[in-house]
């Protein structure tokens, strides 16, 4: 079908309204311990980023020491960098609500002291106007006995905490699920709401990917990139153990599972969570081949072939840029207890 053209200054306007209406926006929120309130919202499909920091103080540029000691009028917060496009303030207030106790002025579980209160931060009017239609609703709701006391305060200055403080859950794992555990938070997510609301693994932004993984890591994993046999890291590990995805942390393999091929590529027999695994057809060889890929991380793993051993017949062969080996006795330290079982 034949159309007009579009007038020149139209068509200007048409893409700097789409420019604007593509920008990024932010959103913070505080709902006690930073480390918590990070990982929902960065999983979170049209979320860029989502830093730790500090909030709602007048102090400037405040430590971690600081804030946490209460010297500081400042709250611990998480600055969410989101694409309205893709994810809208309605779905960030309703993730946010579901992640502490709204009804609790003297902190969050037990981290207690106005640095641990909750709070949202808006950035315009129209946050406020949707963050009290949902507070509201909350309220209205019944779900809890106590009135909802968390804030809606006007948002006017964020430090972000420094990188000890960043992706704490997957950077001090072991550290992170013994506090989460003992902070009472997931016993009360689940009494006042049920199942998580995110899946416990996923993928980080590419920023933070950049930032985290090594050159090697990033195009594996990233690019699709096949590192070289024989001088990789786990291509001859007989230690016992499980191997997870370097981006997501999701369980992968087993050692259980391993073998030798003799290609120089870690190779297993079948993968230690089906459901973690999914399949692509590759041809960037001309013929078709089998990709494996995380199933929440996204990343490169490998390919699949069908010349391994029994009982399965199969081969995953799978670069080790894409994994972190967890030993057998790390699994427990680093949230893996599941697996341990296997191995007695």
């Amino acid at each position: 079908m034949f159309r007009k053209p579009i007038a020149p200054m139209l068509a200007l306007l048409l893409v700097c309204n789409a420019a604007t209406a593509a920008e990024p926006e932010m959103a913070t929120f505080a709902g006690g311990c930073f480390w918590c309130i990070e990982p929902p919202f960065e999983k979170l499909d049209g979320v860029i980023s989502a830093v730790s920091g500090f909030s709602g103080g007048q102090q400037k540029n405040p430590s971690y020491s600081e804030v946490a000691s209460g010297r500081t009028s400042h709250l611990e917060v998480v600055q969410v960098t989101y694409e309205p496009t893709k994810i809208s303030y309605q779905t960030l207030l309703a993730t946010y609500w579901r992640q502490f106790d709204p009804t609790d002025a003297g902190g969050s579980f037990v981290d207690r002291g106005h640095q641990y209160a909750s709070a949202i931060f808006v950035h315009n009017a129209e946050q406020r106007r949707l963050a009290e239609a949902s507070k509201k609703a909350l309220g209205e709701s019944g779900r809890f006995d106590d009135p909802i006391v968390t804030p809606i305060r006007d948002y006017e200055s964020f430090t972000a905490a420094d990188d000890y403080h960043q992706d704490f859950y997957q950077t001090h794992t072991a550290h992170y699920n013994r506090y989460r555990s003992g902070s009472g938070r997931d016993q009360f997510i689940a009494k006042f709401w049920g199942a998580p609301t995110t899946p416990k693994y996923g993928k980080p932004s590419d920023e933070k990917l950049r930032a985290r993984l090594t050159r090697l890591q990033y195009e594996v994993t990233q690019e699709e990139a096949t590192e070289r046999p024989f001088q990789n890291e786990y291509w001859d590990n007989k230690a016992e153990g499980i191997y997870v995805d370097i981006v997501s942390g999701e369980p992968l393999f087993s050692s259980l599972d391993k073998f030798k091929s003799g290609t120089g590529w870690p190779s297993f027999t079948r993968p230690l969570v089906a459901a973690n695994i999914a399949q692509e057809t590759d041809f960037k060889l001309l013929y078709p081949r089998t990709e494996i890929r995380s199933q929440h991380g996204d990343s490169h793993l490998g390919h699949l072939f069908d010349d391994g051993p029994q009982p399965t017949g199969l081969r995953y062969c799978i670069n080790s840029a894409a994994l972190r080996f967890v030993s057998v006795n790390k699994l427990e330290e680093e949230g893996y207890t599941e697996f341990a079982a296997r191995f007695e």
